[in-house]
């Protein structure tokens, strides 16, 4: 019989050891009824339990070894649904032939983020994400124009997911207890098919902005501006950059205004 699982740091493991909290998890997922699950990062299983109870296909991605060993043992009926790889390289597109699926869990702190710019990569595959990560990243998917939390993780998300803050998971509820409050969102696809724009150079304008989120929007557009020009060019983008409404700062547009941004530095680059 193997013993618990030791939370790693290195992979960023807090267990989750409070039922009602995991019961609460796997229920997001009823939002979004009939697809498979997939769940990241299942540690000991105790989300795995309540998703498993949903009686849907069900597949677990777990990169530790011992946690694997620990779910072969508890969770026989799994079988080789229980998957060892890291999620960040895994084909996402093969697990359910091709089936679009739930993807949820709580997931590991140190990729949190890499998790959802996968989402993004894979959102034909994933109409609903559900799952907990650190509040401070709950609220960056969350939080809209104009507030502190908004940013480059804010924009590329809320361009293709509506997201919801569901509630507030303190850190007693954990072993080993994390420094940091947790919270757990629901992401739904909205239905945005397209984003109107060149998708690579609204990810450039986004980013570049963001770089200098407290100053207005002109200082390092200038840059983004010189650096798509290309080294030599000596073209004068002043008119363009003394337009009002690039008095704003990044943190104060929507996903729409970048759209609409992104068009305007598309024709002034005259591509």
């Amino acid at each position: 019989m193997i013993k618990n699982v030791r939370p790693k740091k290195s992979l960023g493991q807090h267990f989750l050891t409070d039922q009602p909290t995991a019961r609460a998890i796997a229920d997001t997922v009823d939002a979004c009824p009939g697809l498979p699950l997939l769940e990241v990062g299942p540690g000991m299983g105790v989300l795995t339990k309540y998703l498993a109870a949903k009686g849907r296909a069900l597949k677990v991605v777990e990169v530790d070894r011992e946690s694997v060993a620990y779910l072969r043992e508890h969770f026989p009926a799994l079988g080789d649904a229980i998957v060892e790889a890291d999620f960040l390289r895994l084909p996402l597109s093969e697990l359910f032939g091709g089936q679009p699926f739930v993807l949820t869990g709580n997931y590991p702190y140190n990729i949190s983020s890499q998790i959802f710019f996968k989402l993004l990569e894979n959102r034909s595959l994933i109409p609903c994400c559900t799952g907990m990560v650190q509040r401070e990243v709950a609220l960056r998917l969350a939080s809209p124009p104009g507030s502190r939390a908004y940013g480059v993780l804010s924009v590329f998300v809320q361009a293709w997911y509506d997201v919801r803050y569901l509630f507030t998971v303190e850190p007693g509820v954990f072993n080993p207890p994390p420094k940091v409050r947790s919270a757990v969102v629901r992401l739904e696809r909205s239905g945005r098919q397209r984003l109107g724009c060149d998708e690579a150079l609204f990810a450039r304008v986004v980013k570049g902005v963001f770089q200098q989120r407290r100053k207005m929007m002109r200082n390092p557009l200038r840059t983004l501006l010189a650096q798509l020009d290309g080294s030599g060019s000596a073209r004068d983008h002043s008119a363009f950059l003394a337009r009002p409404e690039l008095t704003r700062r990044p943190e104060q547009l929507s996903v729409d205004e970048f759209v609409a941004l992104t068009n305007d530095v598309q024709r002034e680059l005259g591509r």
